[in-house]
């Protein structure tokens, strides 16, 4: 989160979704390493798979961000997917992602911490549809608070 008045430079969208790309591919690496090490430890013959350590969920998250279209949005486009949003609130600013898959994803750039939602998401819902300048009321965690969408790229 940066301060309002403090306005980095301009956000290379492609360089974002490389960042998340390789921030899904290093979790996927670490989750591939740990399911082999609980294969390899597992004595049960109902051992499957399918359990806490399936990749499938992850590796398809990273397809879809890779292959997302970098599409360019103006000041008059409402957020949608390949979004990067900004909102501004009393005490500084958000960066958000909108991607199909990944939610929850945090990667920085450019000196920005920027959170990966989903259009499912409660977040991902009250956004989308907004453009730049829009107030917005988003409720988290129980307390709905008024953003301002600064920014959409």
């Amino acid at each position: 989160m940066h301060r309002p008045g403090n306005r980095p430079s301009p956000l290379d969208k492609a360089t974002l979704i490389q960042r998340i790309v390789e921030k899904l591919s290093a979790d996927l690496a670490l989750y591939a390493k740990a399911a082999g090490a609980a294969r390899a430890e597992a004595t049960h013959e109902q051992s499957r798979a399918e359990n806490k350590y399936d990749t499938r969920g992850l590796e398809a998250s990273i397809q879809q961000v890779r292959t997302l279209p970098r599409r360019a949005f103006g000041p008059t486009d409402p957020i949608d997917l390949g979004a990067y949003v900004e909102t501004a609130r009393r005490g500084g600013v958000s960066c958000y992602f909108l991607a199909p898959r990944a939610g929850g994803t945090e990667v920085t750039i450019d000196g920005r911490e920027v959170l990966v939602i989903t259009p499912q998401s409660p977040l991902g819902r009250q956004l989308l549809g907004h453009r730049q300048g829009d107030p917005v009321k988003i409720e988290l965690a129980g307390r709905t608070e008024t953003h301002r969408v600064e920014r959409v790229l």
